[in-house]
């Protein structure tokens, strides 16, 4: 049994919500550069030139990549052989996000009570927060900002099992071509598809945390990203909403067994500040 203190839990999640804000990952600025290669629009391309130059400067004035620091999601795999010590792991968690807005000076974009009042709770508390218990005497953190506009572009739909790969390829594509530039292109499409309702929105937004354009181990899962990928930039939507040829840096489908009688499926889009950061204690 390997035992990890809620303290070093709290200091690891307010680096990590402050790096994941101001440092873009090195797989989304390749992505970005590979993007700028293959744009042809002379529009999408200065728009993807302010976006890479956006990142450099944020990272070298460590200032927020975007405004919207985003809700905190907080992603966590613990393993079994861990004990935590010093208190609750899910309020040094908490703690860790609200020092981390604090330090970092992120926007702080959490209400309570939100279909009335709407209170900002002044911290960007509470956090989002799913864990998975791993084999293994490590636990793994991952923080993952989300901002609004591209959190508003999330669908899901019940299908039935007829509809098929293609069903579901169609569906993803009208999903992208209705949000239009509302959540800032060029983005990550997240899928998920099976289990349930609340596992394949899960799914989905699990898939935002793979590596750009990292393609699923499964040959038919990534011949359908390739399928979707090639499909959504057709759409001429282009570098944040202005036309082009790159609406999407990457697709990321994952899946899930299901029931016999469903086929549920869902769409998380991620926007250009792909954000997220990681820390094995």
């Amino acid at each position: 049994m390997r035992e990890i203190n809620c303290q070093e839990i709290t200091d690891t999640v307010a680096r990590l919500c402050i790096e994941a804000n101001y440092y873009l990952g090195e797989d989304v600025l390749d992505a970005l550069r590979s993007a700028r290669e293959k744009e042809v629009s002379p529009v999408g391309q200065a728009v993807l030139d302010q976006i890479i130059q956006n990142a450099e400067i944020a990272a070298y004035r460590e200032l927020p990549l975007c405004q919207d620091t985003g809700l905190t999601v907080v992603f966590l795999e613990l393993g079994q052989e861990v004990h935590i010590l010093g208190g609750d792991l899910y309020a040094a968690i908490n703690e860790g996000v609200r020092r981390g807005y604090r330090e970092g000076y992120l926007r702080k974009s959490v209400v309570d009570k939100p279909f009335s009042a709407r209170v900002n709770t002044k911290d960007n508390t509470p956090a989002v927060i799913h864990t998975d218990i791993v084999p293994g005497d490590k636990l793994k953190i991952t923080v993952a900002p989300k901002g609004g506009g591209s959190e508003n572009m999330s669908y899901l739909k019940m299908f039935s099992p007829a509809a098929g790969k293609q069903g579901i390829v169609d569906w993803v594509v009208e999903c992208v071509d209705k949000s239009e530039a509302n959540p800032c292109p060029p983005i990550i499409v997240g899928v998920g598809i099976g289990g349930t309702i609340d596992q394949t929105t899960l799914l989905a937004k699990k898939a935002l945390l793979r590596p750009a354009g990292q393609p699923n181990p499964d040959p038919e899962v990534a011949e359908m990203e390739v399928e979707i990928l090639e499909r959504v930039n057709r759409l001429g939507i282009g570098p944040q909403g202005l036309g082009g040829r790159i609406t999407a840096l990457a697709v990321h489908v994952e899946t899930f067994p299901c029931h016999i009688a469903s086929m549920p499926a869902a769409v998380n889009i991620q926007c250009h500040s792909a954000r997220h950061k990681e820390a094995v204690l």
